[in-house]
C-alpha cells in the first residue's frame, strides 16, 4: 500500500481485532494494540486462554468476533495466516494487517480476493507514527507507557 492508501486505511478503521494480543506488557502484542487503543481505536483482544485484555473483552477466535471489525491486526505466525485471512474474509474485515516479520503470499491472495487491502511485515503502531498520525509506537512507549502502567 503507498501512503494514501495506507492514510485511508487508518481513516476508515475504528475497531482493530487484534489476533494474538497478550497479557505480557512486554511484547508487542500487547503494546502495540494498547498504543493504538490510546490513540482512540477501539481493539478486540482474540486470544483463546484469556476472557479479557486490555480492558475488553478478549474472543477465542476471529470468527467469535461478534462486532463490527475495520482491520485484522496479526501477531501469529505466518503459517496460521492464510487461515487468519480466510476468518477476517468471513467476517466482513476491511483490512488484513500482518504485523513486522509476518509475510504470507497466500494469506495475501486470500484477503485480497475477498476485498481486503493487505498490510505485511509492518507494524500499525509504527506506520501510525511514520504518517504523522500520532507519536507511534516506540514515542508513545518511552513517553506515555510507563504512566499507564503505574495507574
Amino acid at each position: 500500500m503507498n501512503e494514501d492508501e495506507l492514510r485511508r486505511l487508518y481513516e476508515e478503521t475504528s475497531t482493530i481485532a487484534v489476533v494474538g494480543c497478550s497479557d505480557d506488557e512486554l511484547k508487542s502484542g500487547n503494546y502495540v494494540p494498547r498504543y493504538l487503543q490510546a490513540q482512540g481505536y477501539r481493539i478486540v483482544p482474540v486470544n483463546p486462554h484469556h476472557s479479557e485484555l486490555l480492558g475488553e473483552r478478549c474472543y477465542p477466535s476471529l470468527k467469535e468476533v461478534d462486532v463490527r471489525v475495520d482491520t485484522v491486526d496479526v501477531f501469529r505466525p505466518a503459517g496460521e495466516a492464510p487461515d487468519i485471512a480466510r476468518d477476517a474474509v468471513a467476517i466482513g474485515a476491511r483490512y488484513l494487517w500482518l504485523q513486522e516479520g509476518i509475510v504470507s503470499e497466500e494469506a495475501e491472495e486470500i484477503a485480497k480476493d475477498g476485498g481486503l487491502g493487505v498490510v505485511m511485515d509492518r507494524c500499525l503502531g509504527i506506520v501510525h507514527g511514520e504518517l504523522g498520525l500520532g507519536p507511534g509506537v516506540k514515542a508513545w512507549l518511552e513517553s506515555a507507557a510507563p504512566t499507564a502502567t503505574e495507574s
